[in-house]
């Protein structure tokens, strides 16, 4: 079964220089399922985050479910991200030697379950990021003279 793209985070790729990515499960409630199921998630500014040889996710927004009753989740609450515990133990220590932090790039199902793509990423500089946009304006010039001819 081809994998259904939900949400995708795009300003990671702005921010961040991705450097290992990985597939997590993510422990929802129902309400939660539903909703993502309608792609009401947001993955702008959210983060992941180990607390005692767990992986969290923070500040990522899912919606309340439209058709929920009165017992509904918090849109905001922190989600644990399931890995296996090698994949943690190796995050940890890159995490924690080499200042990278660990970005939520995508939501999507596979094979009928939620599943979210993480990155071990560095952040990007200011001058980084305008070098990036200087190069993409440089070329853009460069195909537009080539299709004048």
């Amino acid at each position: 079964m081809p994998e259904q793209i939900v949400a995708k985070n795009k300003k990671a790729f702005h921010d961040y220089e991705v450097i290992n990515r990985y597939e997590a499960g993510i422990v929802l409630h129902g309400s939660e399922v539903k909703a993502i199921r309608e792609g009401r998630v947001s993955l702008v500014d959210s983060y992941a985050q180990i607390k005692n040889n767990e992986l969290w996710l923070k500040n990522c927004h899912i919606s309340l479910y439209s058709h929920g009753g009165t017992l509904q989740h918090d849109p905001m609450r922190i989600r644990k991200l399931l890995l296996h515990r090698r994949e943690i133990k190796k995050l940890i220590g890159k995490t924690i030697k080499t200042n990278l932090t660990i970005v939520p790039l995508s939501i999507y199902f596979k094979d009928g379950k939620i599943k979210i793509e993480i990155a071990l990423a560095r952040g990007k500089r200011l001058y980084d990021k305008r070098e990036k946009a200087r190069r993409k304006t440089i070329q853009r010039e460069i195909e537009m003279e080539i299709k004048k001819g």
